[in-house]
């Protein structure tokens, strides 16, 4: 068994059907043997993670998923462990080798059972492998009360390939998904299992190639990529030992509306923090005196009014626009302004809002910029609900990506990222919970900003930003805790990713 972690390249369900389509065809694999490698490989991934146990509980659907779910009940059985499947399903709508796999288990006298909710879950580990990367649309009644019945016994799960109730291309859930503590996911990984409800559902992921050759592997293209913070430091540019600040570049944060002023200055800070050589902070004058205590590196502009803007927008390099922005007068004069320049942009927050109108800004070509939305600034920018961009993230990053002619930064659990169409939409492996707080988006729109000023390109910048700020999001939460995280906790361990990447490569 060839047993890895994921790797970075990512598949939709159809094209991991192609790939098991080629490796019976050009592998010489029979399609049972797939099957049975996959059970075996799941069986071993259940025993290396949970120990022996004393009772397995295998749901089985009667596709090809289930078949997995029939070997590894059967491979149970031979090692003298109590065995309980769960048939659920129509068993005329067997595969051959679905078949093939049930009569093992009839050969090693495992007696069935059929699903109700008075099953007894009391003790033991349950195996899910109802639906697999088949599903989508809606669960027939007796799935849905099965994974419910699954979720509510609280007993370990391992799902094979994927968590039942889980949209393998799209990682969203219409009504209730297993929710596993490990995933065994074959062939190639899904997209699915590393955004949206898949980051919540998936547990520990594991992929296992079935031994198919990489050369078969290959014969197909990603529809999506996880990223690597230590590949994209590798593009982070080396200082020259004569180097002076203004080749470092400038970057402007223009925001800070009444009330949010904390928004923009965050940005600032994370700008200056990261490298860039000099930073200015656009605001209203009340907030000057902030941020001047906070971080008085930071050159701090009161400003009343895009007139009063406009002659400091001739130094910076590159612009980020909307941390705290608000949506008032003062606010849309400033985006007015900020888009009359022609130098690179950060966009985010009430920025995007005040696009998403169409009344203040109405040229978006030709533009060279970064969007930045979450689910809802995504959704006014479409012109949709939130459901639907979160029903299909992949679909909705793709779509603002054609509509701004931007690069696409999609937040949330597993962020997209998509700008350059001859590559895959890149997803983040890094991140949690703890983020879910006031300040985050800030900072990363800073981070961004302080890449693009130091002569990064505005889609790797916006990689590596968003590869430092999750990764160090997670170290941060290793070293202080899920509770009560804030946003410039993330600094810290920001500059420690960036300066022990500098320490390797010396």
């Amino acid at each position: 068994m060839s047993h890895y972690l994921i790797q970075q390249a990512l598949f939709d369900a159809k094209t991991v059907g192609e790939l098991d389509q080629l490796a019976c065809q050009k592998g010489n694999i029979s399609p049972f043997e797939l099957m049975s490698r996959a059970g075996g490989g799941a069986f071993a991934e259940l025993l290396e993670n949970f120990g022996r146990p004393d009772c397995i509980h295998v749901f089985c659907g009667a596709g090809n998923n289930g078949g997995d779910g029939y070997i590894i009940a059967s491979l149970a059985a031979h090692e003298k462990i109590s065995v309980r499947v769960y048939e659920l399903g129509n068993p005329t709508r067997m595969s051959d080798e679905t078949k093939r796999a049930r009569q093992q288990c009839v050969d090693a006298n495992i007696s069935f059972e059929s699903f109700d909710s008075s099953c007894n879950l009391s003790e033991g580990i349950i195996v899910d492998s109802l639906t697999g990367t088949g599903f989508e649309g809606v669960l027939r009644d007796e799935f849905a009360i099965a994974i419910e019945c699954i979720n509510s016994s609280l007993l370990p799960v391992l799902a094979v390939d994927i968590p039942s109730g889980l949209a393998s291309d799209t990682g969203a859930v219409q009504e209730v998904a297993v929710k596993a503590d490990i995933t065994v996911t074959f062939v190639a990984p899904k997209q699915g299992l590393f955004t949206g409800r898949g980051t919540a559902l998936c547990g520990d992921i594991v992929y296992d190639s079935l031994d198919i050759p990489a050369d078969i592997l290959q014969q197909r293209l990603p529809s999506a990529e996880l990223m690597s913070v230590d590949d994209l430091l590798e593009y982070l540019p080396e200082p020259e030992a004569d180097v002076h600040k203004s080749q470092r570049g400038h970057c402007m944060v223009i925001g800070g509306d009444h009330g949010t002023g904390g928004a923009s200055l965050l940005a600032a800070q994370s700008c200056l923090q990261v490298g860039a050589g000099v930073v200015s902070h656009a605001t209203r004058p009340e907030h000057v005196a902030a941020s001047l205590v906070r971080q008085p590196e930071i050159m701090a502009c009161g400003v009343v009014s895009g007139q009063e803007l406009e002659p400091l927008l001739d130094r910076p390099t590159v612009l980020v626009v909307g941390p705290g922005l608000g949506r008032s007068s003062w606010s849309e004069q400033m985006l007015q302004k900020a888009m009359s320049m022609d130098v690179p942009m950060v966009v985010d927050a009430d920025a995007l809002n005040i696009i998403a109108d169409g009344r203040v800004v109405t040229n978006i070509a030709n533009r060279s910029w970064v969007m930045t939305p979450h689910p809802g600034e995504a959704a006014r920018l479409l012109g949709v609900s939130v459901t639907e961009i979160e029903t299909d993230r992949f679909a909705a990053v793709r779509k603002l990506q054609q509509k701004y002619n931007a690069v696409i930064l999609l937040k949330g659990a597993g962020t997209l990222i998509y700008g350059d169409q001859t590559r895959p939409i890149q997803v983040c492996p890094y991140g949690n919970p703890a983020m879910a707080t006031a300040g985050m988006g800030d900072i990363l729109s800073g981070v961004i900003g302080g890449l693009i000023a130091q002569g990064m390109d505005l889609f790797t910048a916006t990689e590596l930003a968003c590869c430092l700020h999750s990764k160090a999001a997670d170290m941060a939460v290793d070293k202080l805790g899920h509770r009560g995280l804030v946003a410039s906790d993330v600094l810290t361990f920001v500059r420690a990713i960036l300066n022990q990447s500098a320490i390797l490569a010396e």
